[in-house]
């Protein structure tokens, strides 16, 4: 069938442009990328494999209790013994540095989307776009700016991970009660004032909550950028799947819902001691 509107042949002269003509800001982010990343898998897989589960186990303990606790020194111990130790801290590192990145991009824009309407009604559709869209279509342009590697498995984590943290934070500062804000400032606080000590302390515990949301979603990416080599367990699952290895396929997949699991019972019981 003939196309009558071909909007894909916009984004594709878009996508071929910003890597003509951005090239060395493209490269810049790459080098950054690398090296955070390649940073923080260098601390996590030279540090005996005990003192990390030790870590996340006190970790665990402090902000979930006892019970989590020992489900996350049993999960990790598990992943050290069926032999995905390496590949759980590269999937660790990259999850770290694209949850930072997603975070520090987030927060910012659902302030602003909860502060201005105009900014709002050109970010929520933008939000339905990256939520909805298939997570494979983002490795097209991350490959086309950075390569394969891990920094496009980072970029295409960072697209698909940023909604629930926007959204989240826009309605946590929608949330605050007007007569809270009202009296603040009433008593003379400046704007600047209202958002750091007022709004975004009674917003923590639902920005904390859009944390957890990205941290999982991040998770889920794992197996799709491991197709862009951005190692770890995604990779060791696309091997299962390529050789029909079932035993390699599940231990891999195993590894990735532990890990998944530790991370959402801490990251909970930071939203719990909030409340």
């Amino acid at each position: 069938m003939h196309k009558i509107i071909n909007i894909g042949q916009y984004v594709e002269t878009a996508v071929n442009w910003l890597t003509d003509n951005a090239k060395p800001f493209f490269d810049i982010i790459k080098h950054i990328g690398n090296a955070s990343i390649l940073g923080i898998e260098w601390l996590l897989t030279n540090t005996p494999f005990y003192l990390i589960i030790l870590l996340f186990t006190l970790l665990a303990w402090w902000k979930s209790g006892k019970g989590t606790a020992l489900m996350t020194a049993g999960g990790l111990t598990m992943i050290f013994l069926m032999g995905f130790w390496k590949e759980t801290m590269e999937t660790l590192a990259l999850i770290f540095v694209a949850t930072l990145t997603a975070l520090l991009l987030s927060v910012p824009l659902g302030i602003w989307a909860a502060k201005n309407k105009l900014a709002a009604k050109v970010i929520r559709p933008m939000l339905d776009l990256m939520q909805t869209m298939p997570a494979f279509v983002y490795l097209i342009p991350a490959v086309l700016f950075f390569s394969i590697g891990k920094v496009p498995g980072a970029f295409a984590t960072i697209i698909f991970a940023m909604p629930p943290a926007v959204r989240l934070t826009t309605l946590g500062i929608d949330s605050v009660p007007k007569d809270i804000v009202e009296a603040a400032r009433a008593f003379g606080a400046t704007n600047r004032q209202i958002l750091f000590k007022v709004e975004l302390p009674l917003a923590m515990q639902t920005i904390l909550a859009g944390v957890n949301q990205t941290i999982l979603l991040s998770l889920s990416m794992v197996v799709i950028a491991g197709m862009i080599a951005a190692g770890g367990l995604g990779e060791k699952v696309l091997e299962g799947i390529n050789n029909l290895d079932i035993g390699l396929g599940f231990e891999s997949g195993l590894s990735v819902v532990i890990l998944a699991i530790i991370l959402d019972r801490i990251t909970q019981g930071f939203v719990k001691k909030k409340k």
